[in-house]
């Protein structure tokens, strides 16, 4: 994906020099290609939501919908200034968005902190404004907390994280750990792109670093190791 960026821009854009962006959300398929489950709200009462950017959201997607106890899962744009964006538009670099998966999973059945395992498992958090060969702003590792609880569980689970990666040789962790704002969904054909494209694109890679958070099962669980998380 971010072989294809003309910019490759690594330098955030300001809010003043951000595209404008448009009023109306681009359309969605209503059912999940893997899952048969809805993309859009209103998700089952007792569903919870988290938002995880870590470089190309093809491959990230693949990585939750694997996992046991998610709902539905879907691809789109967050942390950024432009409302409804285009995926020409946060490719150039003026929208700060970063390409971002919605989670939506059974608190019953997996837990937070497994999800943020799987996402600081999945990537590699040293880069920076990059995942691997993919440069850009829009491939920032980040974690967008949709409570006050889910901010704390991924700061210290991040902490825990760097201190094993550095005992391990690697670099400073670069995630940007925030509460989340609006989540504009990308397009059709980017949704689950890789259960359509089995072959397509995936630039994601782990440090093969494992989280010291470990698997927290939840009530209902088959326990720990259950699910079998993708790889990308």
């Amino acid at each position: 994906m971010g072989l294809f960026n003309p910019r490759r821009t690594a330098v955030m854009v300001s809010p003043a020099d951000a595209l404008p962006g448009r009023a109306e959300p681009v359309e969605i398929p209503h059912r999940h290609l893997v899952l048969g489950t809805p993309l859009a709200p209103p998700f089952p009462e007792g569903m919870a939501q988290a938002m995880f950017a870590m470089g190309c959201f093809w491959g990230a997607e693949r990585i939750f919908w694997s996992q046991e106890g998610v709902y539905t899962t879907a691809v789109g744009y967050a942390g950024g200034v432009t409302p409804n964006p285009t995926y020409e538009e946060v490719c150039s670099g003026r929208t700060g968005h970063a390409e971002t998966v919605l989670c939506v999973f059974d608190p019953a059945r997996t837990s937070y902190v497994n999800l943020v395992r799987l996402f600081l498992e999945g990537h590699d958090p040293t880069q920076g404004m990059r995942q691997g060969n993919d440069v850009g702003t829009q491939y920032r590792s980040a974690v967008f907390a949709t409570s006050d609880e889910q901010l704390l569980e991924a700061t210290n689970a991040a902490q825990s994280y760097g201190e094993a990666l550095a005992a391990s040789g690697h670099g400073a962790m670069t995630t940007e750990l925030v509460r989340a704002g609006p989540f504009y969904y990308a397009e059709a054909y980017h949704q689950q792109y890789l259960a359509a494209n089995p072959n397509g694109y995936c630039g994601l890679g782990g440090t093969g670093v494992a989280c010291p958070i470990g698997v927290q099962a939840g009530p209902g669980s088959a326990g720990p190791g259950s699910g079998g998380a993708g790889t990308s």
